[in-house]
């Protein structure tokens, strides 16, 4: 991970401040990743379970960085670049993230969730920047180390902050909310969703929740359709919404004559021109953010036509009179559920065809999961299902009432079984977790 450092000047006496070191030169870029790093960086040597980025320092002075953050004894002194030592990079990281968050007086906008905080993030990102400056997090830099490099791009031109949150264990958003110190908050949804590390759902609901907690002088926004997310919030401001008739931005869906999703939201007709549910579901929630920022319903209407889903979220391409439905960004047993359903909704005479690979970081919950999304297959009405991997084994196993459900361990089995298979009309979904990179498939069975 690499940021550049646009107020590079100011950077000096916030480092000063926390590790106590002069710097001999101008830092114009911060770096953790040894690949990355360019002439004038701050390296940060991350001892982490695999690798150690103190093995590396040679190599980043070669490139001239200006400095090296490194953990006491770790360094060589033949090193031409400024040694920094501290008892812990990682927290010397994070505290630096901290002292230059102080510096900005501006709204920052704390997501988190099981499911749907990068699109909803995106999204909004996507109906605010023409009113705003707005500053986001890129890419996956979420984590206690690409949140931390994510403060650091936050610059006197930038207005609001979207900054999205993940979490591996316990604990985790209570850091990230202690560096970021959001001003208002939403999470989109609490579910069961990524297990390993976490052990059981209570404490993914604590988890979450620490983000609630830490707006207790802030603004949460609060999805009052998920009971978890609703009794999450305990203290301060709460602006409410959801598919439900008691909240402050309550929806209702209806549909197009095409199949397309109108929503209704506090009175409000928003057209999506889109079938798929999820993407809905974010729209509701960006209107609560939005509109409470300041965002003219039109406005907001007319960034929600306008707005394009990144890449393998949900997006629908045509091969010939296939359609493709590429939900490869990641998987789980909610997401998973929500995009057969956007395939059920799709018109037409043809088959709907599910590929469906394993969904990972499920810990002990696996087999479970994976067997709930079987019964949730056996229930949609579908003409075919095709699984791959370990543990979508299970997925096949208890399948019933489908002809058609083969499972694979190897994909170009399943590449080569699937254009045998496909046809004229057929309507085919493809999704499973970012490990099981599933857009091969896709690319194997079309060409592309």
């Amino acid at each position: 991970m690499r940021i550049d450092l646009k107020d590079y000047k100011s950077i000096n006496p916030i480092i000063k401040m926390v590790t106590g070191h002069d710097l001999f030169g101008q830092i114009k870029g911060v770096t953790t990743d040894s690949r990355e790093a360019i002439d004038g960086d701050l390296y940060i040597a991350l001892e982490g379970s695999v690798n150690d980025g103190h093995s590396y320092l040679e190599e980043v002075d070669a490139l001239n960085v200006a400095a090296v953050l490194i953990n006491k004894n770790k360094g060589s002194s033949n090193l031409k670049a400024q040694k920094i030592e501290v008892t812990d990079t990682k927290k010397t990281l994070g505290d630096i993230s901290k002292e230059w968050r102080r510096k900005f007086d501006i709204p920052v906008i704390g997501i988190t969730g099981s499911n749907g905080k990068t699109s909803t993030k995106d999204l909004l990102y996507h109906v605010l920047k023409k009113k705003y400056n707005v500053h986001l997090t890129r890419g996956n830099y979420n984590t206690s180390i690409g949140l931390p490099l994510t403060m650091l791009e936050i610059n006197n031109s930038h207005e609001i902050s979207i900054v999205e949150m993940g979490a591996n264990q316990v604990g985790d958003i209570e850091y990230l909310c202690a560096l970021a110190k959001p001003t208002h908050g939403l999470i989109t949804n609490v579910s069961s969703a990524h297990l390993e590390g976490f052990g059981n759902i209570d404490n993914i609901i604590k988890t979450k929740g620490a983000l609630f907690e830490a707006l207790k002088n802030g603004v949460s926004f609060v999805n009052y359709a998920d009971d978890k997310v609703k009794n999450a919030h305990k203290l301060g401001k709460k602006i409410t919404y959801g598919l439900n008739e008691i909240c402050d931005f309550p929806a209702d869906i209806h549909h197009d004559e095409d199949g397309s999703i109108i929503l209704t939201i506090d009175s409000q007709e928003i057209h999506t021109q889109s079938q798929n549910l999820s993407f809905a579901k974010n729209i509701i929630a960006v209107a609560s953010i939005a509109i409470t920022l300041g965002i003219k319903w039109n406005h907001f209407q007319e960034r929600i036509l306008s707005y394009q889903p990144p890449k393998g979220r949900c997006e629908v391409s045509k091969y010939d009179k296939i359609t493709v439905i590429d939900d490869t960004y990641n998987s789980n047993l909610e997401s998973c559920s929500a995009a057969i359903d956007y395939l059920k909704a799709f018109s037409g005479k043809g088959r709907k065809i599910v590929v469906l690979g394993d969904m990972l970081e499920l810990g002990k919950a696996s087999e479970e999961q994976h067997i709930a999304l079987g019964y949730k297959c056996s229930s949609s009405n579908l003409d075919a299902i095709f699984t791959l991997g370990e543990n979508a084994f299970f997925i096949k196993k208890s399948i019933t009432g489908i002809q058609k459900n083969h499972h694979f361990e190897v994909r170009q089995d399943l590449i080569d079984s699937l254009k045998l298979e496909l046809k004229d009309n057929d309507t085919i979904l493809f999704k499973g977790s970012r490990g099981m990179k599933m857009e091969k498939i896709i690319e194997g069975v079309f060409e592309k």
